[in-house]
């Protein structure tokens, strides 16, 4: 027997809250995008000064700035691990300009 959600008048459908998801996925992939684009301007610099690509004192600053200014409901090791993942691929693109 499948569940059925009782609405209420006054809260918003599943489909509603879904197309918010689906149009706050849309900003953060621009977001990201823009991100890679700033990243792969500082790796060009970095390579052309001869500056190595893993900078784990800034990558610790990041995370550290961004769980202060976390509130939650995602959890500082969440936000930590979902960074973590973009500064991964970042470095990566970084690195193919090295080669």
């Amino acid at each position: 027997m499948a569940e059925r959600a009782v609405q209420t008048d006054n809260e918003p459908s599943v489909d509603e809250l879904r197309e918010e998801i689906d149009q706050i996925d849309s900003q953060l992939l621009g977001m990201l995008n823009r991100r890679t684009e700033l990243a792969l301007t500082i790796g060009r610099i970095k390579h052309a000064r001869r500056l190595p690509v893993h900078v784990p004192e800034r990558e610790r600053a990041i995370l550290a700035r961004l769980e202060a200014l976390n509130t939650g409901p995602l959890p500082n090791d969440s936000v930590g691990e979902i960074f973590e993942t973009i500064m991964s691929q970042m470095r990566r693109m970084e690195e193919r300009l090295h080669h």
